[in-house]
């Protein structure tokens, strides 16, 4: 009996090699798709005289200042958001639970707005991609998260009050996600022509404002969370057996739950007040990989890392493709191809061996 435990165990170590092995593989592949799609042709043998430094300076100018800054962005931004979500439907034993069905998304964009049109940390232009551009990233990442943190403590609040259900968690963030976005609609009414076409073009979710710089900074920030993510694995995992057991295990539940909530908040603010709102990564993208190779949150918050920054890079290269020349901005499209996967997922059933 024992041998066959083991032989399962080691198969078992076997699919999840084999797993993160095709998702390194088709991350290559999406990169590489990535590099070459686009309105201006790039040949192989283009590409390879761009990185030996003797390519045109078009094509470097395109390579280097365009899409390399975009590819990077977007799978920071996928990787961010997939974690993030990841970690609240672990914590929270909630499948229905991530960062934009809490509401958190939300108040960060209310909060990047907010900087933007009432802090003056963007000026807005009439350019072809970006319809605001943000002078004052670190403003307008402070206020994201600032505004973040009052979701969370909003839902704290009710679940401590009423008890922490799965139908109280998720009818908090339906009425934080209506309370930010009557805020939001109210800084539109009350804004000029250029303002509002700013807000509403921005609160789309486009990777097209992707630059060196705020991938930079979303990397500060994602790094370290990844890091202590990790290392708070094994607590995530106590809490799926529920907080009685975990208690007894010596885990402070209230204290793992609230800087998880905390740190995951941080890296879905920094994201949005950046590219905007970009929906159901966070929500499609863990349970993929939670059907795939299990809960343990060993293996989950990694793999779901890497298949969140390739689901959202691919989604932003079929954004700059699908209808070329027009470019559409990644966040519809995610929306498009998340709802009726989640659908499917809904349809399939989340028994109660869902966490094992």
């Amino acid at each position: 009996m024992s041998a066959q435990v083991l032989s399962q165990y080691q198969d078992y170590r076997k699919k999840r090699l084999y797993f993160f092995l095709i998702l390194f593989l088709l991350l290559f592949v999406v990169i590489v798709l990535s590099l070459f799609s686009g309105s201006a042709d790039i040949s192989l043998r283009d590409l390879y005289k761009i990185i030996s430094g003797e390519g045109p300076a078009v094509s470097r100018q395109i390579i280097y200042k365009i899409r390399l800054p975009r590819i990077t962005g977007a799978f920071l931004a996928g990787t961010a958001l997939s974690v993030s979500g990841a970690v609240i439907q672990s914590i929270l034993r909630n499948p229905l639970a991530s960062p934009f069905t809490l509401g958190i998304s939300g108040a960060s964009a209310f909060g990047a707005a907010f900087a933007i049109i009432v802090l003056g940390a963007g000026s807005s232009y009439s350019g072809s991609n970006d319809m605001a551009v943000i002078s004052n990233p670190y403003l307008v990442t402070v206020s994201a998260f600032l505004w973040s943190l009052s979701s969370v403590a909003i839902i704290l609040l009710l679940s401590k009050y009423r008890g922490a259900t799965p139908e109280i968690i998720i009818l908090s963030g339906i009425i934080i996600s209506s309370l930010f976005g009557a805020g939001i609609s109210a800084m539109q009414y009350f804004s000029d022509n250029v303002q509002l076409a700013s807000i509403v073009f921005w609160t789309f979710g486009d990777m097209g404002r992707a630059s060196w710089e705020n991938s930079l900074i979303i990397a500060v920030i994602l790094v370290p969370a990844l890091i202590f993510f990790m290392s708070q694995s094994w607590n995530y995992k106590s809490l799926q057996s529920g907080d009685e057991y975990a208690k007894s295990l010596g885990v402070n539940v209230s204290g793992v739950r609230l800087t998880g909530l905390v740190a995951a908040s941080l890296a879905t603010a920094v994201v949005v007040s950046f590219y905007g709102i970009i929906a159901f990564v966070g929500l499609v993208v863990p349970h993929i990989v939670r059907r795939i190779i299990g809960g343990d949150e060993q293996f989950l918050i990694p793999a779901s890392a890497i298949c969140g920054g390739t689901f959202l890079l691919l989604s932003d290269t079929l954004a700059r493709t699908i209808i070329s020349p027009v470019i559409l901005p990644v966040g519809i499209l995610t929306s498009f191809v998340g709802a009726p996967l989640f659908l499917f997922l809904l349809i399939r059933g989340m028994g109660k061996d869902y966490w094992t």
